[in-house]
């Protein structure tokens, strides 16, 4: 039921720092500057956001997927990679290590050299990074998918929760997305937030969305604490992933409120509802038509 990745939100405490970083170091562009409208903040049940501020920026490649940083309240014993939910946003880029020089001295902190993923000539190879807003970005060279600038797109978005089974039955079974077999996997940067030996190995698998979009499904520790919320406002840190849909109603979930047709680019008077999933993690459901186009206002 899930087409494609359309916008991904991140609650950030200054906007002006995290737009001047991605567009610095990564060559984002902002294609909008707005600010959170009623009908936005009704869709989302978040009447506190009502007024927010925020940016939508692009990777200079044009592909129609967005970052959307909206300024947001600080929220106390939020920390990345030590809570349910989305935890990190993964982007293609052309050479990690020529990203790591380049970020050794920036906004940007490394938190993840880069690496290969696993043992095989043409794997992907990956570094992680701390943004300016507390936000976790992957960065990746995977030669499966196509790469056209330095920094390229949102490809994968990386989901925490306590039950892979839930995960399967989630997004397997109700959203209709098929989902890997999990296996181990060593996660260095969620083992050092969580302080936890090296070598744990986490249950990780994939969910397809489509040939372009991925999502990760990592399952933590039973102990791990879902996310800290504040009533009226979205989460903190990665808040929320809107996914194209091809009809509301056909999926069989509670919407935080009720489907709204929502005029700001790039939902384009499209209807829209927010879900939230296994891990506590909002979903954000735009019925598809012509969603966006490379020529934002």
């Amino acid at each position: 039921m899930l087409k494609t990745i359309v916008i991904v939100t991140i609650a950030v405490l200054n906007l002006e720092s995290v737009e001047t970083a991605y567009q610095e170091e990564f060559s984002y562009k902002t294609v909008l500057t707005e600010s959170v409208s009623a009908e936005l903040a009704e869709a989302w049940d978040a009447p506190h956001m009502r007024g927010s501020p925020y940016l939508l920026m692009q990777a200079d490649s044009e592909h129609e997927v967005y970052l959307r940083f909206i300024q947001s309240a600080e929220v106390q014993d939020y920390a990345p990679m030590v809570t349910h939910g989305w935890n990190a946003t993964e982007l293609l880029v052309l050479d990690p290590d020529a990203m790591a020089d380049q970020l050794a001295d920036s906004a940007f902190e490394i938190i993840g050299p880069p690496k290969d993923l696993w043992s095989a000539p043409d794997a992907p190879r990956a570094m992680q990074v701390l943004g300016p807003g507390n936000e976790v970005v992957y960065l990746t060279r995977n030669n499966q998918f196509e790469t056209t600038a330095a920094v390229d797109r949102v490809f994968i978005m990386v989901l925490a929760g306590p039950s892979m089974q839930a995960f399967s039955d989630f997004y397997g079974t109700t959203l209709g997305v098929p989902v890997g077999e999990a296996t181990p996997f060593q996660i260095s940067v969620v083992s050092n937030a969580q302080q936890l030996p090296p070598e744990t190995t986490y249950p990780l698998a994939i969910a397809t969305i489509s040939p372009e979009y991925l999502i990760e499904l990592d399952e933590y520790p039973a102990e791990i604490p879902l996310r800290p919320l504040v009533a009226g406002e979205i989460p903190p840190g990665v808040s929320m992933v809107s996914f194209a849909v091809e009809d509301l109603d056909a999926i069989d979930v509670d919407y935080r409120s009720g489907p709204r047709d929502i005029d700001a680019f790039p939902y384009n008077g499209r209807r829209t509802a927010v879900t939230v999933g296994p891990a506590g993690e909002w979903l954000e459901f735009i019925e598809t038509g012509e969603l966006a186009s490379s020529a934002a206002p």
